[in-house]
């Protein structure tokens, strides 16, 4: 009979598994208790460059900003599929080239899209 499969077979992992937990926890539980804990009004403000706070960090950004920098990012990652297939175009022969065809007609039909939805509009 194989005793890999029985629940015996799993106890060094289940031990390692706990000693790890074990020493996590009573890493923290030492660090919190033995550490410094000076609180003041000084010491809980937020430093950024050494310039003083002003306002509130969390003003309305426009959903539009997010919408060109997701856009950006998805355009930017589809061109780097465009630099493996350039090196090894001769390699790849005409079915390489289908491909990047095909591969380039639905990245236009995106940018098709989005120009047709007016998400490139920044003013309205």
């Amino acid at each position: 009979m194989n005793t890999n499969y029985l629940p015996s077979g799993f106890l060094p992992i289940v031990v390692q598994f706990v000693l790890a937990l074990g020493f996590i926890v009573v890493t923290m539980i030492v660090t919190h208790n033995i550490g410094p804990s000076r609180k003041g009004k000084v010491k809980d403000d937020p430093f950024e460059c050494g310039i003083e706070v002003v306002g509130d960090a969390r003003t309305p950004i426009s959903v539009k900003y997010f919408l060109v920098a997701i856009l950006f990012v998805l355009f930017d990652v589809e061109v780097i599929f465009m630099y493996p297939w350039a090196v090894n175009f001769k390699k790849l022969g005409m079915f390489g080239f289908v491909e990047m065809v095909l591969f380039m007609s639905l990245l236009l039909a995106g940018f098709y899209y989005i120009i047709r939805k007016g998400v490139l509009k920044w003013e309205e």
